[in-house]
């Protein structure tokens, strides 16, 4: 029982967290798409079984492969809601309230919209490659099937079911919905099953082509970070000899600069700039030298005094040349 309770931890926790502290916060506020959704379908239903309201319902949501292009994508968006006619309502009701209420949750008001219109315009493009296709085709129609009525929710159910099962995790629920319409057009050959089917696979797509924009995303989050770290790595730091001259982590970058020579011994380029600023040029060659970088000390004088000597020596050389 354990066993059982942590799977369905692991499968619906995210769901349940999410979509229960939205109710408990906002209760019926926290889905008016599904509850607008519910209110249309139902009045939709009550329309379309008075004797004055079929025809307008079917002019204004009924598809069918037969009609044109342009009259089927007009009438697409108001079909969603309409309830097929050998089906009970309350089924259509309960769906749309469960998978739209959750799915607005979850995934946000106008994409819940926008991917409850993909899956059904997926089914309704497919009815018309499918009849064109023939019925020897494995994913043909038969020429019946371009003037069955194509209404109701059932496709954008279907898809939004298998969207929220692969965004929030729940992939065995995602997985059994798939297997239940592969089951249904094995048991049933109906253009319903078939346009399930294909608003699965306009899903599925959509799942795919998400995955690889995230991806995508966090391999360049991650090197903006990662050059941002270097950035900060090596960022000048004030040296600890006293001197107060900049200094980096890396040998040899901060020590060019002070020392004037390029060469990879930061703390000895650093002395023998310092050195060089005092004015103490060949006092700070002699220690360079002595630690075995003499041309860097002799570089940094020269950079400073001119040959190596400070200010104050070279003055005293030209005295005692004119003397």
């Amino acid at each position: 029982m354990k066993r059982v309770a942590r799977w369905a931890r692991a499968e619906w926790g995210p769901l349940y967290v999410t979509v229960r502290a939205h109710v408990l916060r906002r209760r019926w506020r926290a889905v008016p798409l599904a509850m607008t959704a519910v209110c249309l379908t139902l009045t939709l239903h009550v329309v379309h079984n008075q004797p004055w309201g079929y025809d307008v319902v079917q002019d204004v949501g009924a598809v069918r492969a037969a009609d044109p292009l342009w009259l089927a994508l007009l009438r697409t968006p108001l079909s969603l809601f309409v309830p097929a006619l050998d089906l009970p309502v309350w089924g259509a009701l309960v769906q749309i309230l469960f998978v739209f209420g959750i799915a607005e949750i979850c995934l946000g008001r106008w994409r819940t919209l926008a991917l409850a219109y993909a899956a059904t315009l997926a089914g309704t493009l497919y009815a018309r490659v499918g009849v064109s296709l023939g019925p020897h085709h494995p994913f043909g129609l038969t020429a019946t099937d371009a003037h069955v009525v194509d209404t109701g929710p059932s496709a954008a159910v279907v898809g939004l079911a298998v969207f929220l099962g692969w965004r929030y995790g729940a992939r065995v629920t995602a997985g059994a919905v798939i297997v239940a319409m592969v089951i249904e057009v094995v048991a049933k050959e109906n253009l319903a099953g078939r346009e399930h089917l294909a608003a699965i696979a306009a899903m599925l797509l959509l799942c795919a082509l998400s995955a690889v924009r995230r991806r995508r995303g966090g391999r360049v989050g991650g090197g903006g970070a990662r050059n941002a770290g270097a950035g900060s790595g090596a960022g000048s730091r004030v040296s600890d000899d006293g001197s107060g001259v900049p200094r980096t982590d890396s040998e040899g970058g901060a020590g060019s600069s002070a020392g004037g020579g390029g060469e990879p011994r930061g703390r000895i380029g650093t002395r023998a700039g310092a050195g060089a600023q005092r004015g103490t040029g060949t006092g700070v060659g002699a220690e360079a030298g002595a630690g075995g970088e003499a041309e860097v000390g002799l570089r940094a004088g020269a950079g400073a005094g001119g040959d190596g000597r400070g200010p104050r020596t070279e003055r005293h050389a030209r005295r005692r040349q004119v003397s």
